[in-house]
């Protein structure tokens, strides 16, 4: 439950919608693993 606190949180602090912050969070994601090689198993 902390975790919808925290996006609740943002949202307010970023002055958007809290679906528009999952989907900026997902972009992100998305960002950084194609960054990284895109690859589902990579070596630790």
């Amino acid at each position: 439950m902390n975790s919808i606190k925290n996006v609740r949180k943002y949202a307010a602090e970023q002055g958007i919608a809290e679906e528009e912050t999952s989907k900026q969070g997902v972009e992100a994601k998305t960002k950084e693993f194609v960054e990284k090689g895109a690859e589902v198993y990579s070596q630790a």
